[in-house]
């Protein structure tokens, strides 16, 4: 049997769960689908929110031959002949029935292994055999799962098949477009940012997980799924799926219909019994009566085993989780700097790259107000000879000491405004009595003539002279 994931994948648009923001019926996206005018586009989101759902339902919507493929498993030699299939089978030809195009679709479809091709014969195919298709303006849709994995030469080889229509190309990514995909690729497609599902979405797919596997939830065991769920809709039916097998009510005998217990089992009086009515069950029966069939909060943690926090050391929430990190400490927020600091070093973040960026910190946004780049330094050192966990200690208190200290960026504005002269000027000539002179020409040029240590004399270049880059308390 397919995992629960799979049996539940929508087919069609309106089934679809979540990702309102692009695809509510006011959208850009939702009205091209219903207009069959598809483009070339990127998904952009995490894991388990409807990327390849979404990119399969668009195909059958618009009634698009479907390719699906991973850039994992699939080199672009193999693409780039299949492409080249699709573009030489619709040149020349008016009109092709389609049962002349299964022939170019198995053609196709050798071009390369098997393992790595697949096309949604029900899309293909759901159409009369008798009805005669024009090829040559007929859709296909290549969807590329991870496409970041492909490099920015291998990412080229679509160009010239985006951009005379052969194919409509969906990628799907975790990492952001800007750096992992090419600007001529991106500037010929539209880029959807697909969100985390929300806690209704989550919800709406337990019910239906729940109806499937006919199993019901504990109210406290649905709230621990939705919370490390991160968002991912995959991962909530798939443990659901390990937990139900937990259930196993085959293991256990029989219990007694609670409407048939006698008082003196139920260990009720017989008055106390007719007072509350037959509804009143002993509360151990109760609980039995109440499991049977029911996923407990316990299942759910056996079947997760630990929460896989998100967190790609390389990725998009890596520089997120840093930029929140500085900011936090920037705006002298010690309860968000701490937080995550926490979400750095609980998700495996190397120590000493913690370390390092409060380095710079200690110079770039306190500087002079108080000497935190020795504390911070420390810090460093203190990672760098003790390592994790230990020093995570070390890490908490700097980020304390950092977050509280007084802030002053004028050394760190200073220099840049004087790189900014460097990059405008190029290297001014330097005046002559700061030169440098070791032989006795240098000095008949005049080179170091009338310098004095600790004279008042502006010693910029001629052309900056009386420029202030760095502004005194």
């Amino acid at each position: 049997m397919n995992p629960l994931a799979d049996r539940l994948r929508p087919s069609k648009l309106s089934e679809f769960i979540g990702q309102k923001h692009i695809i509510g019926e006011d959208k850009l996206l939702y009205k091209a689908i219903k207009s069959g005018n598809i483009f070339s586009m990127i998904f952009w989101g995490p894991p388990g929110v409807g990327k390849t759902t979404l990119a399969r339902i668009i195909a059958s919507e618009i009634e698009a031959e479907f390719m699906e493929f991973s850039a994992v498993t699939t080199g672009i030699a193999e693409l780039k002949k299949i492409f080249e299939q699709v573009e030489s089978s619709r040149g020349g030809r008016k009109s092709i029935g389609l049962s002349s195009r299964r022939r170019d679709l198995g053609e196709i479809s050798k071009a390369c292994d098997p393992s790595i091709f697949k096309i949604t014969t029900q899309t293909l195919f759901a159409r009369n055999d008798a009805s005669a298709i024009s090829l040559r303006d007929d859709k296909v849709v290549i969807f590329i799962d991870e496409i970041h994995r492909f490099n920015k030469a291998q990412q080229d080889a679509f160009l010239p098949f985006v951009e005379n229509g052969t194919i409509i190309l969906i990628g799907a990514t975790t990492e952001n477009p800007s750096f992992e995909i090419i600007n001529p690729l991106l500037s010929r497609s539209r880029v959807f940012v697909l969100e985390q599902l929300t806690e209704e979405d989550l919800n709406l797919m337990i019910v239906k997980g729940l109806k499937e596997l006919k199993a019901k939830i504990m109210p406290d065991a649905k709230k621990l799924l939705i919370q490390i769920s991160n968002g991912d809709g995959r991962m909530i039916l798939n443990t659901l799926e390990i937990a139900a097998q937990g259930l196993n009510p085959e293991s256990h005998p029989p219990l007694p219909d609670p409407r048939r217990v006698e008082p003196a089992e139920a260990g009720f009086t017989a008055s106390a019994l007719k007072r509350e009515g037959s509804a009143l069950v002993p509360s151990p029966l109760r609980e039995k009566v109440r499991m049977r069939g029911i996923i407990s909060k316990e299942l759910i943690e056996e079947a997760i085993q630990k929460k896989a926090l998100s967190y790609d050391k390389a990725g998009e929430d890596h520089y997120n989780t840093i930029s929140a990190f500085i900011k936090s400490m920037r705006a002298s927020n010690i309860d968000a700097a701490l937080y995550y600091l926490a979400r750095m070093v609980d998700a495996g973040e190397d120590a000493l790259f913690i370390a390092r960026r409060m380095v710079i910190f200690a110079s770039e946004d306190i500087g002079m107000a108080q000497p935190a780049l020795v504390v911070a330094n420390e810090v460093f050192r203190a990672c760098e000879t003790i390592g994790l966990p230990e020093c995570q200690i070390n890490l908490a208190h700097g980020v304390v000491y950092l977050a509280s200290a007084k802030k002053d960026r004028r050394s760190y504005d200073a220099y840049f405004k004087a790189l900014e002269d460097v990059k405008q000027y190029g290297h001014l000539p330097i005046p002559l009595n700061l030169r440098n002179a070791p032989t006795k020409l240098m000095k008949e040029l005049d080179y170091g003539k009338g310098y004095q240590m600790y004279g008042d004399e502006d010693f910029l270049p001629e052309k900056l002279k009386g420029k202030k880059y760095y502004e005194k308390s």
